[in-house]
């Protein structure tokens, strides 16, 4: 049995989030990023080394205990490769860590347009981003 944290949810659930959430339980994804505006958006402060949060899974089961080793706030333009290699996604190049967060922000960019009251909002370089690293603690023991 997990501890009682604050939640982590990787993605939205289905497919992409299964895929995320076996990276990090395999150990291969440690690091994550999101839209600062998300964070803004919905009243959640900036995570800060050393605290954890419990992994869900797509269906809202607690699968893993994560702890913060570094967070903070960059442009999308400053991701450098090692960042894009510890997302644990296969990316080979920065751009192509882009490419494919690109199209998962542009994926719910309505909501974020309103919330920033931006109707032409699109990711630039200038697109600010929590960039997070994290090491696993612990796992559900039906998952190991």
């Amino acid at each position: 049995m997990l501890p009682e944290l604050p939640i982590a949810e990787f993605a939205f659930p289905g497919p992409l989030r299964d895929k995320l959430v076996a990276a990090i339980l395999r150990g291969e994804k440690t690091s994550t990023c999101g839209l600062l505006s998300d964070y803004e958006r919905d009243g959640d402060p900036v995570p800060e080394p050393g605290q954890r949060f419990s992994v869900i899974d797509s269906d809202g089961r607690p699968v893993a205990v994560i702890e913060i080793t570094e967070a903070r706030v960059v442009r999308v333009a400053d991701v450098d490769l090692a960042f894009a290699l510890e997302e644990g996604e296969g990316f080979a190049s920065v751009a192509d860590w882009r490419e494919a967060h690109e199209q998962f922000w542009h994926s719910y960019a309505d909501e974020t347009r309103a919330y920033l009251g931006e109707p032409d909002w699109r990711v630039t370089d200038e697109t600010l981003i929590v960039a997070e690293r994290f090491r696993l603690v612990d796992q559900a023991e039906f998952m190991t």
